[in-house]
């Protein structure tokens, strides 16, 4: 008699709409297809060290479709090979040991790129992961799309449109702050869907005057307000990303946040208009997910499953153009998927007359065709 297939789920990294419903998708598929035995790590990678676990069974991923967060809880302070429980110690041996000792056939992981790149490393070890990629920032290789960032955009873009009606009631500058750390797709496609009238990327350093410039055009024109959407790793011409912390115990330590404040007071100086800034943070993170999400993260989860029974190890979950692949754990590792200047959704921005705060920007893409996705 064949061994019965076992297979672990963790949720590493910061939460994100979705979770729930890729472990539902890959027990559920897990149990049904295969009749495997499914357990569920507790608080991400920490689980696997400090050996906290829990059985899945059917009825326990039932219902949990729609909810928001993880029912496994995660953690973004649990690498193995720097555990900050045990003073920054490589932990990473006794995590392999542990697996093997389970008789586990393969580990979902699912996570963002620290996540990926934690359990690439797990890989070469001898560790069986598959991946599903999850972020609201939409920032990891190889992938047109992860889940969590519609639900993130859908946040982000029914702020704007509240924020709208006051700065038409004002007449005021509005500028909305979004996460995304080093990339900008957040604030790009919440702007354009919320008809921003600046939109601030990570991926291009604005410069001031150009912004000026827009708002005193608005300012004296029949538009008497301004709305811009900033991403939260932007940074003017010459300058910095604003750092608002350092996690010392985090394997990214870097907390952005306050470059919406930043604006505001160089924007002071020039403007007539009053100027306000919001600044979303942890709401884009919680929460149900958007259908959109409900239905990627639902066939992630599944195919995420049939990758750990059929054994293709060391790869994660993928899509692109439109349908479901797989890629090597390595490729996505340690790099960061950022907006290319040739977006598709760039050149839309351009055509109806967004600024993305750089000087003749517009001359270069505008009224351009594009055969990339709009992902």
């Amino acid at each position: 008699m064949s061994k019965r297939l076992r297979v672990g789920i963790l949720t590493g990294g910061g939460d994100c709409p979705g979770l729930n419903a890729v472990i539902r998708a890959v027990a559920k598929s897990l149990i049904l297809q295969h009749d495997a035995e499914v357990i569920g790590f507790e608080d991400g990678f920490e689980g696997l060290v400090e050996q906290k676990m829990q059985p899945l069974e059917y009825s326990d991923v039932s219902g949990i479709l729609t909810v928001g967060g993880t029912i496994l809880g995660t953690s973004n302070k649990a690498n193995p090979f720097n555990y900050f429980k045990r003073g920054g110690a490589d932990v990473s041996s006794q995590v392999v040991t542990f697996c093997r000792k389970l008789g586990l056939n393969a580990v979902v992981v699912i996570g963002g790129d620290g996540t990926m790149s934690i359990s690439n490393k797990l890989h070469k070890l001898g560790v069986n992961i598959v991946g599903v990629p999850k972020t609201i920032d939409n920032d990891l290789m190889g992938t047109d799309r992860t889940f969590g960032f519609d639900s993130a955009v859908a946040i982000a873009t029914e702020a704007i449109d509240r924020l709208h009606t006051t700065a038409q009631s004002h007449n005021r500058v509005m500028i909305l702050e979004t996460m995304g750390r080093y990339a900008g797709w957040i604030a790009l496609y919440s702007g354009v869907a919320g008809g921003a009238d600046v939109i601030l990327i990570p991926e291009f350093e604005y410069e001031i005057e150009e912004i000026v410039r827009v708002c005193k055009e608005r300012e004296s024109g029949g538009q008497k307000f301004t709305i811009i959407a900033i991403a939260e790793g932007s940074r003017p011409k010459g300058g910095t990303m604003v750092v608002q912390d350092m996690v010392t115990d985090s394997p990214d330590p870097i907390r952005l946040g306050g470059i919406g404040k930043v604006l505001e007071s160089q924007l002071e100086k020039h403007l007539r208009s009053e100027i306000r800034t919001t600044i979303l943070g942890h709401t884009q993170r919680g929460g149900t997910p958007t259908p959109f999400d409900r239905n990627i993260a639902s066939a992630f989860g599944a195919y995420a499953a049939a990758m750990a029974a059929d054994g293709e190890y060391g790869s994660m979950v993928a899509l692109k153009e439109n349908k479901l692949t797989s890629i090597p754990l390595e490729s996505v590792a340690e790099k960061v998927r950022t907006v290319p200047a040739d977006a598709a959704m760039i050149s839309t921005a351009l055509a109806v007359g967004t600024s993305f705060g750089v000087s003749n920007f517009e001359k270069r893409f505008v009224g351009t065709k594009h055969s990339t996705p709009l992902t």
